[in-house]
Order: C-alpha cells, then sequence, then structure tokens
C-alpha cells in the first residue's frame, strides 16, 4: 500500500486515479454488477458451502431424543398453540408460529408440554425432529445467504468463502440451530434483510422501476420477521435504517452526477422508503398477533398475564366463569396478582425496632401468606353504615370508600405515616380496634377501591375485579413483593404503602368469598357469552405486558453472561448432560473463529483511526476508491456488528451468549471484507462507459452499450497474480484453523461422544464451565 502527500486543496494529483462522484464516494455499499450468468466458480462454491450446511445442521438431529435447554419453553408454545391454549411470553409470536405450523404438518396435537429438561420424547410420541429440522433448515440457509451479501456486494470468491466459512463451520451457530429455539429464524431474517438491501442499492440508478420495487419490499418484509421473531430485531432497523438515512442524504445533493432532484422527486423517494421499510413490515408485525389472538382462543396459563376484559375473550376462562358480585359485610379473601399471597394478619405485633435502628409502630402484624387460611379472612364494610334491617343486597362499586375488618382478629386494617419494615419510603400497613377505627384513626381505615380498566360505578367481582386498594387520607397503594420478612413475621411477605400508585403490581383481586354458604343463589352461574374487544386493545394491553415482563427479567442464571465476554467466547452455556454415558451439549461458539473475526474488528478500528490520523496531516494512504469501498461497504458491516452488540450493555435483564449471533455473522462480513482490503485489490467497481470503452481500463463496452453503461472489471484485472494467490493463501491458512477449532469442539456441540476426563479438561480453554471435568 503506497502512501502520497496529498495535492494542494483544489488541484489533482499527479498520476492520480479520477476519483468517483460524490454519490459514489457516499455510498452505504458497493455496487456490483448483476450479471452473475458467467461467474461459474462463485456458483460452484455457493452450491458446496450450502451442501455443507445442511449436513453440519442436520446430522445427528435426532440426538438428544429428550428435551434439551430451553426447548421447555418454544416447544410447549408450540403445543400451546396447536391445543389453541391462550399462553404468555415476552417474544412476538412468528418465529413460534412457524414450529405450530411445522407441528400441524406432522399431524401432532400438541398433548405433550415440554415440563421438564430431560423428559424423553420417544416415550411421549413426539415428533421433535420435525419440529428441529424448522431452525435446522433456517439456519442452513443463513450460511448461503452470507455468501451472497459478499457476492452481491462485490468481492472476490476467497473473500466470499472466508465470511460464509466462518459461520459454516461455528459451532455456535450449529448448536443454536439444531434445536427447537428461536435464534435461527431470527438469525436468517436478519441476514436476507442485508442481503435484500444490498440488492436493492444496486438498482439506485434504476428507481421505481419492477425490480426496485420488489428489493425494497423484500427489505420491509425480512425486517418485519426480525422484529416479530424477537425485539431485538429493531436492531436490524437501526442498521438498515442508517444506511437509507445515508442514501437519502446523498439524494438531496444538488451537484449529483446524475443530475439533482427536485423536491417532489425527492418526496417520492423518501415516501417509498418509508413505506416500503415502516409501514409495510408494521402491518405484517401486526399481522402476526391477528393470527395469534385467531389461534389462541381458548383459556390457558397466559391468562393471568391479562386484565379481566381480555380474559372474558377467552373461552372457557375460568376467572369470568366463577366470577361472583360482592355485597357489602361479605367476609373475602384478597390475593397479590403477580406474587398470589393473600392479604393475611395474625395477633403477632412488629418488634420495636427493625435490624437497620428504626421503630416500628409495634401494631398488628399484616402479611402475605402463600396459602389458603381463615386469617386471610377480611369482612368489606361501608364507611357509614346502613341500617341494621337493610344490610344484605348492597353491591360493592368501583370508586367505593370502605373498611376492611380482620375476621378473626376483629380489627380494621389501616396504614399511616410509619416506614415499613424494608422500605423506609413506604407506609406500614397494620391493624387497629374497632373503638379507634371509629374514632381518631377513622380516616386511616378508610380505603378507596379503584377497580382496573374500568369506568364508572361497575359491580365489583370476585376473580375478574382486579383492583388496586387507595388509602383514601394518603393515597398509597396497598403493595407487596416477594422478599420475605424476618424470623419475626414468620419469612412471611411484607405489605407495605406504595406511593406509586400507576404501578401495574398494586393489583389485587378476591380469589373467593367464603361467607357465602353452598347453595345460595348468589352462586348460581348462568352460562356467559364470550366477549369481544378490538384487536387493537388486546394488542397495546399484550404489548404493555410483554415489555414490561421483559424488564423484569434481571434475576441471576448460573449460565448468564455479559456483553463483554462475547466477543472473546469467555464462557457458554450447559444445555443438555447425560452422566451415564458423559455426554453433554455446551453451547460454545468456535474459538479459533471467533478470535479471528473480533481481532479483525479491532484491525478495522485500527485502520480508520490511522487514515483518519494521516488525513489530517495531509498524507494519503489510501486512494479514493478504495478508501469508499473501505469505510461504505466494510464500514457497513462494523456498523451491523456494531447495532447489534453495543445495544446490549445498556439492557439490564438476563443475558446469554446467544445473544451475539447476529453480531457475530456481521463480524464474519467484516473478516471477509477486510482479508481481501488487505492484499489491497481494487474493489468489483463499476465503470462508466466512455467512447465505447470503460473509463481507466480499455475493456470493451458491451454490444449496444452507450453512455452511462454500467460493467464489472474482471477480476483478473484488479489483481495481480501474486496478489490473487497469497489472497487464496491466506484464506485456506484461516479456514484451515476454523475448521480445527470447528472439529475440535465438535463432540459438545452434537453431544456426542462422550468424552474422557482428559479430553472434557484439554476442552477447557479459558475456563469453560464443561461437565464431567473430573
Amino acid at each position: 500500500m503506497s502512501t502520497r502527500q496529498r495535492a494542494p486543496q483544489g488541484g489533482k494529483k499527479a498520476g492520480s486515479v479520477q476519483s468517483s462522484s460524490q454519490e459514489e464516494e457516499i455510498d452505504a455499499l458497493p455496487v456490483k454488477s448483476s450479471g452473475l450468468t458467467s461467474e461459474w466458480d462463485y456458483k460452484l462454491a455457493i452450491a458446496v458451502i450450502t451442501a455443507l450446511a445442511f449436513v453440519t445442521r442436520f446430522w445427528g438431529i435426532g440426538h438428544p431424543n429428550e428435551v434439551v435447554f430451553d426447548e421447555v419453553h418454544f416447544g410447549k408454545f408450540a403445543s400451546y398453540y396447536l391445543e389453541r391454549t391462550y399462553f404468555f411470553d415476552v417474544h412476538p409470536p412468528f418465529g413460534k408460529l412457524l414450529f405450530a405450523l411445522m407441528g400441524w404438518f406432522v399431524g401432532y396435537d400438541g398433548h405433550f408440554h415440554f415440563e421438564s429438561i430431560g423428559d424423553s420424547y420417544i416415550t411421549n410420541n413426539v415428533p421433535y425432529v420435525a419440529f428441529r429440522a424448522l431452525p435446522a433448515l433456517l439456519g442452513a440457509l443463513t450460511v448461503p445467504t452470507v455468501f451472497l451479501i459478499m457476492w452481491e456486494s462485490g468481492y472476490t470468491l476467497p473473500a466470499c468463502i472466508v465470511a460464509s466459512g466462518l459461520v459454516l463451520f461455528d459451532n455456535a451457530h450449529i448448536g443454536q440451530t439444531r434445536l427447537i429455539l428461536l435464534d435461527a429464524t431470527l438469525v436468517f431474517a436478519m441476514s436476507v434483510s442485508v442481503l435484500s438491501y444490498v440488492r436493492f442499492f444496486k438498482l439506485r440508478h434504476e428507481p421505481f422501476s419492477r425490480k426496485w420495487w420488489k428489493w425494497l419490499l423484500l427489505t420491509g418484509v425480512a425486517l418485519s420477521c426480525v422484529i416479530s421473531t424477537k425485539y431485538v430485531g429493531v436492531f436490524t432497523f437501526f442498521t438498515i435504517g442508517s444506511a437509507v438515512a445515508l442514501d437519502l442524504w446523498g439524494l438531496l445533493d444538488i451537484n449529483r452526477k446524475e443530475g439533482a432532484l427536485s423536491l417532489p422527486e425527492f418526496g417520492m423517494h423518501f415516501g417509498a422508503r418509508l413505506f416500503g421499510l415502516i409501514v409495510v413490515p408494521f402491518f405484517f408485525y401486526l399481522f402476526w398477533f391477528q393470527v395469534h389472538f385467531a389461534i389462541l382462543y381458548r383459556s390457558g396459563p397466559g391468562d393471568d398475564f391479562m386484565t379481566p376484559a381480555f380474559q372474558e375473550t377467552l373461552s372457557d376462562n375460568i376467572m369470568t366463569a366463577s366470577s361472583v358480585g360482592i355485597d357489602y359485610y361479605d367476609s373475602i379473601a384478597i390475593r397479590h396478582k403477580e406474587t398470589k399471597t393473600y392479604l393475611h394478619s395474625h395477633p403477632d405485633r412488629y418488634p420495636l425496632r427493625y435490624d437497620d435502628g428504626r421503630v416500628s409502630s409495634q401494631g398488628q402484624q399484616v402479611t402475605g401468606y402463600p396459602f389458603n387460611d381463615t386469617n386471610n379472612h377480611w369482612q368489606i364494610l361501608p364507611v357509614h353504615p346502613f341500617p341494621n334491617d337493610d344490610l344484605q343486597g348492597h353491591r360493592v362499586k368501583s370508586g367505593d370508600l370502605i373498611k376492611l375488618r380482620h375476621v378473626v382478629t376483629d380489627t380494621y386494617l389501616l396504614t399511616h405515616d410509619v416506614a415499613s419494615p424494608y422500605y423506609p419510603t413506604n407506609q406500614e400497613f397494620t391493624t387497629v380496634g374497632i373503638e379507634e377505627a371509629n374514632g381518631n384513626r377513622f380516616n386511616d381505615t378508610t380505603f378507596e377501591l379503584k377497580l382496573e380498566n374500568t369506568k364508572g360505578k361497575q359491580d365489583f367481582k370476585s376473580m375478574s375485579g382486579h383492583f388496586k386498594l387507595i388509602h383514601f387520607p394518603t393515597r398509597v397503594a396497598m403493595w407487596t413483593h416477594t422478599t420475605p420478612l424476618p424470623d419475626w413475621a414468620y419469612k412471611q411477605a411484607e405489605i407495605n404503602g406504595n406511593k406509586n400508585i400507576q404501578q401495574s403490581s398494586n393489583v389485587w383481586y378476591v380469589d373467593e368469598i367464603p361467607s357465602i354458604p353452598e347453595g345460595s343463589d348468589r352462586l348460581k352461574r348462568e352460562p356467559k357469552k364470550v366477549k369481544h374487544l378490538s384487536f387493537l386493545k388486546k394488542y397495546f394491553e399484550l404489548q404493555r405486558a410483554i415489555f414490561f415482563h421483559n424488564n423484569a427479567l434481571t434475576s441471576s442464571h448460573p449460565y448468564a453472561s455479559q456483553p463483554i465476554q462475547w466477543p472473546f467466547l469467555l464462557r457458554g452455556v450447559s444445555f443438555w448432560t447425560q452422566n451415564d454415558t458423559r455426554r453433554q451439549i455446551y453451547f460454545l461458539g468456535n474459538p479459533v473463529g471467533w478470535w479471528i473475526a473480533s481481532s479483525l474488528l479491532a484491525v478495522f478500528a485500527g485502520i480508520v483511526g490511522a487514515d483518519q490520523l494521516s488525513q489530517r496531516r495531509g498524507v494519503d494512504s489510501l486512494d479514493e476508491r478504495t478508501r469508499s469501498r473501505f469505510y461504505n461497504s466494510t464500514g457497513f458491516f462494523f456498523l451491523t456488528w456494531a447495532a447489534h452488540y453495543l445495544p446490549f450493555y445498556l439492557m439490564g435483564r438476563q443475558l446469554f451468549l446467544h445473544h451475539y449471533l447476529p453480531a457475530h455473522l456481521a463480524s464474519a462480513l467484516v473478516t471477509g471484507a477486510l482479508l481481501e482490503f488487505v492484499f489491497n485489490l481494487d474493489p468489483v467497481a463499476l465503470e462508466e462507459n466512455v467512447d465505447g470503452k470503460l473509463a481507466g481500463k480499455g475493456v470493451a463496452s458491451k454490444k449496444g452499450g452507450g453512455p452511462g453503461t454500467k460493467r464489472v472489471v474482471p477480476e483478473k484485472d484488479r489483481a495481480g497474480k501474486s496478489g490473487m494467490l497469497a489472497l487464496w493463501a491466506s484464506a485456506g491458512v484461516l479456514m484451515t484453523l476454523v475448521i480445527g477449532g470447528w472439529w475440535f469442539f465438535l463432540p459438545l456441540t452434537y453431544g456426542k461422544p462422550g468424552l474422557t476426563v482428559e479430553e472434557v479438561v484439554a476442552r477447557k480453554w479459558l475456563g469453560y464451565d464443561l461437565h464431567f471435568a473430573k
């Protein structure tokens, strides 16, 4: 690579290659001719690579014939779809619907619910190979898609082979695509999105043509599939969106080589991209939720995550079928919606001082108890008693002011301005006797009953009446959590007054009404019709629940990892073990391939930094065409990696190694592109046809070609024989190392054969927590 002194501003460098147009310099992707018909070597290579991808993904796919790792979740969801039973999950439905479709194809009825890791598929007659074949198919197709991205981007054959080979022979990609998991769908859709946008961008000189529209819409559909599988698909939207923004910025340039666009013309370009890459993906995204709701019409394990109004749209719903209107003077058992603990009290008192030195009221303890008990019974009373001859038949309604009397101890629920045991900012809940409740503590024992998602004075019912109990004077909501109190409260849950009354975890419901005698007319249940709720209301409710519970996934996991560990492959995940045969499946990438790819990411950043520094000092290390190629093509791949990796540093939820797989695919693209750059090959550039010859190359134009005709400079014209030999040699050495690493860790990927202690120890390169190491 030569280093030249930059020419003075406004002049030309002697002997320099004429720079491309400003539009070409800002291109987010390289351009390559669509005439691939004569490139038999590329076609042969992609055929071989595709065949190898299918072999590596499908070989031994029936082993193990037991439930493995997160198959307990996604296999179960497929069964629920086939049974039409409503369930809740933090991921969008597209990927799970594909598994259900595979089950439907083979006639599976969903009878097996994948309860535990290690459950036998054979004993339970589950077509698990059909389920696993779906991710294996998508994982196999991802490999040639990577090859096509490089090919369509104009890279040499060795670069295409290296990029796709890093994914082909990666143990993590193989391991994740041989099981009933969502990541194969996610990674495949992400790679198709990138490929489709490359094809679309190459047609930028033919705007609004049929092919232009086809690849624009295919990009949008692929993007929709990414985000409809997992919400991390928004990272792919950011990647493509960044390239589109750069493209639109170039179209605004009044000095464009093709001529300036008028504002109406630019508006058409902007509108087309808005429609194809935002509107179309959004409606496809909504479509999968509509399918989700249409299939799951029966009550199931997901009911508890939804509001009563939503649950009333499900047939056979226990909550709506067993709900009973609550009258004043009924005794009720109140239960927390999330933790399922009952509002409970017993004669024991709060200690005078807590462990941190704070003082309590020493009042009667009010706690949360997980089991049914008479100490869970509370009588619901009006603030102002009804006449003795008119006590029956007064229905409790939303917005009423009420009092709650603890039946066993004959005391009244109260909260006051005393700090709770665990939360100094929250109020303590206790009880007082009837004299105080009707005397100087009257206001402190008054609460407002506020039903969720209702308007006006709606009747209060058991099971279906989800409510918040708001203290009338201080406006705190009754709340509980999962951290148990100390031994003085028998390890029961803390009940306190939460000042954040909007918090969704403040919700309770009435589990039963024990005061109603058996045979009462109030217990007679008439058949209830399934109610209708609009799609958008169901959609927004489910979205709120998904994002809330997704953010709540903060508990620790023995195999969770941090983003800083992923590029260096510092730890993996144990998927499955079999003690008798010493077999195990340990989710881990190919260390050789990951370390090479991660190293070249750093090399790319270093080259960019060095080039920027040299330009600041008036020294050109790269010619304009090579620099444009390096920044816009390899830089686009680097952006793809960064967009799919760096946001994880901002997340507080559980994270695992598989979250890095889309970013790893992007790092493979960077590796292939950088390998070609190192050997200083000119890019596969489009040259302008001038006077019947390709500018600067002397290559005859295509018959009939006129001004503006675009042609590909053949590979042999871009690189000398020695350069190509060196490129092939380096690619060969790199792939030999990668294949060696893949083969060495193969037993951990496929779960067979079993390894001796010495063989396991030999594979603990970075102290991986493998089983059977002693």
